[in-house]
């Protein structure tokens, strides 16, 4: 079986833009007895677990596991197994890419069934935050999950201990350069990408997904060129093979393994929907009249399947919205 023909089967992660009640709201509609996690081997000592929610990438090695993303709190036992399956080491870092549910929702749950390099377990108490797991994020992804207003409040001990405010942060792990690259204003104003310098893979987040249409978070500083940018700086990151798959891979946030020429196709999507909505908007067209020229027809088979959880009316209307 190829890579290509190899489709994951899990359940779609909460609507962006809703706030945090509804998305776990959503959560608890889900059957997550029923959910399997998929295991698939990216490259080098990293692997994409697929279950309910975002995906989760994992990277093993002599020093322990990073993790990145969590999916939903209920799906831990189940990511936790799945982990177990591949390495028996210490579960040392996780990296949130951003904030929503589907992605950090096992935070808690993850960090305690870890440790840092000094050793131990935690109680929960965000004081004991230095004995679980790190848990590394953008300095805008803290800020929202310890927002007063967050309602269900997100727990003190889901949220990351260390954070940074510049572009990225760096780790060298498990014999290989981590790079953490913040992408502003994309998904979220929040977002990372997590780039494996040796394994030669990229973990995305919702920046790139291979399921529908680009979920622009506006309410949470989302935007349609920040979401541009950060996929354009995924494809300067990639070397492909010439002339067949392969070179870098891809974790997108939901959806299949992927290459440059999936990440290509998406930022050919996006890039034309958007200069289609900013010449409309330039000519002084409302929004429900730009939504009425159904400007994403030709790639709605694709992006806008039956029953999509984000569709293309949402996905102009945020484009629109986030246009200067």
């Amino acid at each position: 079986m190829t890579r290509r023909t190899f489709h994951l089967v899990f359940a779609v992660a909460a609507l962006a833009g809703l706030t945090a009640s509804a998305r776990f709201a959503g959560a608890q509609q889900q059957n997550f007895d029923a959910v399997q996690v998929r295991v698939v081997p990216a490259q080098g000592g990293v692997y994409m677990l697929a279950g309910a929610g975002g995906n989760v990438t994992i990277q093993t090695g002599p020093d322990g596991v990073l993790v990145v993303d969590t999916q939903f709190a209920q799906m831990s036992e189940k990511i936790l197994a799945a982990i177990r399956g591949i390495s028996k080491g210490p579960i040392r870092y996780i990296v949130d890419t951003h904030v929503h549910p589907d992605h950090i929702g096992g935070n808690e749950n993850i960090r305690k069934a870890g440790s840092t390099i000094a050793g131990g377990n935690v109680s929960g108490d965000i004081r004991d935050a230095a004995l679980g797991a790190q848990i590394l994020a953008h300095d805008n992804v803290l800020l929202r999950m310890s927002d007063a207003k967050q309602t269900p409040a997100i727990p003190t001990a889901a949220w990351p201990t260390s954070t940074f405010t510049g572009k990225d942060k760096k780790l060298f792990f498990n014999g290989e350069g981590v790079h953490i690259i913040h992408e502003p204003a994309a998904h979220t104003d929040g977002d990372s990408i997590v780039f494996f310098r040796r394994s030669d893979v990229i973990s995305t987040g919702d920046i790139f997904t291979t399921t529908n249409y680009p979920v622009i978070d506006v309410a949470g500083g989302g935007t349609i060129n920040g979401l541009i940018a950060g996929v354009n700086h995924v494809i300067d990151l990639i070397i492909p093979v010439y002339g067949q798959e392969g070179g870098t891979m891809v974790i997108p946030g939901h959806g299949r393994l992927s290459d440059l020429g999936d990440v290509l196709n998406y930022r050919e999507m996006a890039t034309i929907v958007r200069d289609r909505v900013q010449d409309m908007k330039k000519k002084g067209m409302t929004l429900e009249q730009v939504k009425a020229a159904k400007l994403t027809r030709d790639y709605d088979p694709l992006y806008n399947p039956p029953g999509a959880f984000w569709t293309a009316d949402q996905f102009v209307d945020a484009v629109y919205r986030t246009l200067p």
